[in-house]
């Protein structure tokens, strides 16, 4: 069975402040999944009132308990919506768009910070 896509949307429930104060712990989930092979992409909305993963597992079941690891959803921080699909159809350049995307918004944090 191939591994299906998800896309999965967090909307926060509390002030700014408070996710701010859970990001770092956050950032260790997605770094894991990253690592796993689970994630494919994430960042915020815009505007910033929750996030976006872009994710691949063998079912829903998988992606549910990845989800209830999450930081945001263990401290009830944000709602989350997990929408199943199968990818018929890719761009074949994906790699070089989303790279290069990366490395502009890279740049421009860094641009920021001096």
């Amino acid at each position: 069975m191939n591994d299906s896509v998800f896309l999965i949307e967090l909307t926060y429930k509390v002030d700014l402040a408070e996710i701010d104060a859970h990001m770092a712990a956050h950032v260790d989930f997605l770094r894991k999944y990253y690592a796993a092979g689970n994630f494919l992409v994430s960042g915020r909305k815009i505007p910033r009132d929750g996030g976006i993963i872009m994710a691949v597992g063998k079912n829903r079941l998988q992606i549910e308990a990845i989800v209830v690891e999450d930081p945001f959803y263990t401290h009830g921080l944000a709602d989350f919506r997990i929408i199943e699909f199968r990818a018929s159809q890719r761009a074949d350049d994906i790699q070089t768009r989303i790279g290069g995307h990366t490395t502009q918004s890279a740049r421009a944090t860094a641009t920021r910070r001096r």
